[in-house]
């Protein structure tokens, strides 16, 4: 029977409870039918019925975000942490070449300091990849012009591999609702991740927060697939991405506070009732095998895939806890206050979150989630009231589902409150005062493809309502098919869609309508920009207003950065990089409420208020670009006509240039 035939008859048959429903389609991706012949071509032809629609929107939606990335990477300039990271991969692939070249020398500890003792502050996993794929990519097969690409094309494929997975395992989860609705939810969910201003921005960069993000969710969809499957494959296979993860970034750290947590829900119960009854073995085996693996493989696969730490371990990992728990504080403005030390605003997250994320997103994400919430608390109550009344055999029996119906619902109400958990985990240090706001959404971006399913499980509930709601309306026809799913899911993805793409190169400037935009964030003195990323939205304008062989004071740019973008052919060559305004003749100045000083010392250094150039999204002016005036006022008003017209013309092309007094950086 075809998808929209299955689709009418569901729709013409009697009312249903929704358990009855889900009951029916349970295991949509996971029970297969028998074949009647145990021949591969009978397996493979099942399997491809099954589950061939699915790879390829994987594929799709992979492959034209991937695409999406490399065709605007061109102008997105080079985050300061990518400078540190370049030099870093490259000193680890000197490392690899030798460990190719002599094994044994390479292992012992002289050679291991000297390639790996730069940036050692950070895991290894994602810098070790970033030189691979630049000795791949750009050394040996040319795949990219610039080689700064080839470094990021690491952070472009994890990221394409966290929207694929948000994709499967919404669908999977879903699957009891139907193949059209689970795919379009799935879809959904992934469309809400890709489709983020923020997530867009780091997807592109040689940084670790989108990979951490892509780590975390493979390494808890491994572990939930563990969770239903028989062996020990999916638990060690949990192990091994865990450590992987442990060498990707510090969010690792959080993940078993998630996981923990999970077994007290789905299990907690169960074993405080074999605790205090001292059936310690069969608590022991009420705790998945996937934690102990987690906690045997992961360490040694971390310790294993970071040479680093080698040697003089726990020195070295006590070095690595200590610089991330007593990080250094950097500055950020939030409702027109600098932070530069704790304590910070704890309402940081929440508005940032609201400020930057998709309304429509948001507000399916948080209905899926309360949902959830409530089924948890409505679970729960019969065991709380139990152990109010000390009735002990209640409270803390084994649960029992007295029908399949109940137990699909159980078991779907354990995966949500596995997304759940994430979020939550990803969100709770800024609960505290003290921890820091430099970095911005990247701190809790693990959040994100949580956020997003539970948007496809709030999308379901749409789409049920609207086939309800026409199915007994002149409209019945439009209940036929996938056009409802199709309609539903264009109208929730295309206002994303537009956000994100409008917030290119701005990625860190963009905001929401929910907050008037990057104009209404301006206002509301939300941060606009950091990092000295923008030096890439005017890298045209420095080629034509720089003299030949002039000095660029760079300001907020890491030297790293900017000699990656000459590297690139993005930047002039004969452009000399400093970290000073005095002597330099162009100098660019990244806006940051705290770096007002900076402009200020342009402004006497260069004797001038008056910026050749300024850009920003929606005329919010981020970066500024000034020119030394010449000695003779008449060589000044003649110089470069030509270039001023270009970069001029080029400013209002873009609408990006500020109508204003671009001089007051209090704008």
């Amino acid at each position: 029977m075809s998808e929209a035939t299955t689709t009418r008859a569901e729709a013409e048959a009697p009312a249903r409870s929704e358990d009855e429903e889900r009951a029916e389609h349970a295991g949509t991706l996971d029970v297969q039918p028998t074949p009647r012949a145990s021949t591969f071509a009978s397996r493979a032809a099942t399997w491809l019925r099954t589950h061939a629609v699915d790879w390829v929107l994987v594929l799709v939606l992979a492959g034209a975000y991937l695409g999406w990335l490399l065709s605007t990477v061109h102008d997105l300039g080079y985050a300061r942490d990518e400078g540190f990271y370049f030099q870093a991969a490259d000193r680890y692939l000197k490392w690899f070449e030798q460990l190719a070249e002599d094994p044994s020398g390479a292992i012992k500890q002289s050679s291991v300091d000297r390639y790996w003792t730069v940036n050692h502050e950070h895991p290894a996993l994602i810098k070790s990849l970033f030189a691979l794929a630049h000795w791949l990519t750009y050394d040996r097969w040319r795949l990219f012009d610039e080689p700064g690409t080839s470094y990021r094309v690491v952070g472009m494929l994890l990221s394409c591999m966290a929207v694929a997975l948000t994709y499967l395992w919404a669908r999977r989860a879903l699957a009891s609702y139907g193949v059209l609705v689970s795919r379009a939810a799935g879809v959904v969910a992934a469309g809400g991740l890709a489709l983020m201003p923020r997530v867009f921005y780091h997807a592109h960069l040689d940084c670790f927060d989108m990979p951490v993000a892509a780590m975390w969710l493979l390494t808890t969809y491994v572990y939930w697939l563990s969770l239903s499957k028989k062996g020990i494959a999916w638990p060690l296979l949990t192990g091994v991405l865990y450590g992987l993860l442990l060498n990707t970034k510090h969010n690792s750290w959080l993940l078993p506070f998630a996981l923990v947590a999970h077994l007290l829900f789905v299990r907690g119960f169960e074993l405080l009732g074999a605790l205090r009854t001292r059936r310690f073995g069969e608590a022991l085996r009420l705790i998945p095998t996937s934690l102990w693996f987690m906690a045997s493989v992961g360490p040694l696969v971390f310790y294993a895939t970071w040479p680093w730490i080698w040697f003089d371990t726990f020195e070295r990992l006590r070095q690595y806890v200590i610089f991330h728990t007593r990080h250094v504080y950097y500055n950020m403005e939030f409702l027109g206050q600098t932070y530069f030390e704790p304590p910070f605003p704890r309402s940081y997250a929440p508005l940032m979150t609201l400020a930057t994320v998709p309304a429509v997103t948001l507000a399916l994400g948080c209905a899926g989630f309360g949902m959830a919430l409530l089924a948890v608390g409505k679970r729960c109550a019969p065991r709380w009231s139990a152990l109010r009344n000390r009735q002990w055999s209640a409270a803390l029996a084994p649960a029992a589902h007295d029908d399949d119906a109940a137990d699909l619902a159980g078991k779907d109400l354990d995966t949500k409150a596995l997304w759940a958990l994430c979020i939550l985990v990803s969100y709770a240090p800024w609960l505290s005062s003290g921890s820091p706001i430099f970095g911005g959404t990247k701190h809790w971006i693990t959040a994100y493809p949580f956020l997003t399913m539970f948007g496809a499980v709030a999308f379901v509930k749409v789409v049920r309502s609207a086939r309800d709601a026409l199915s007994n309306s002149a409209a019945r026809p439009l209940t036929r098919g996938p056009i409802i799913e199709l309609l539903l899911c264009a109208s929730v993805l295309i206002a994303p869609f537009a956000i994100t793409a409008h917030s290119h190169p701005w990625g860190l400037s963009a905001y929401t309508p929910v907050v008037g935009g990057s104009p209404g964030a301006a206002t509301l003195g939300l941060n606009r920009s950091f990092w000295g990323y923008t030096t890439g939205a005017v890298q045209d304008e420095i080629n034509e207003l720089a003299k030949r062989r002039a000095k660029v004071f760079v300001h907020d740019t890491a030297i790293a950065s900017w000699r990656m973008m000459s590297r690139d052919k993005r930047l002039r060559k004969d452009l000399r990089p400093q970290l000073s305004p005095a002597g330099s003749h162009l100098g660019v100045y990244h806006h940051e409420q705290h770096m007002s000083r900076v402009e200020h010392q342009i402004w006497i250094d260069y004797g001038t208020v008056k910026p050749s150039f300024v850009a920003g999204p929606d005329g919010v002016p981020v970066v500024w670009l000034y020119e030394r005036p010449s000695k003779s006022k008449s060589s000044d008003d003649t110089a470069k006509p030509k270039t001023r017209a270009k970069a001029k013309a080029r400013a209002e092309a873009k609408a990006n240039a500020n109508d204003g007094d671009a001089g007051d950086s209090s704008d």
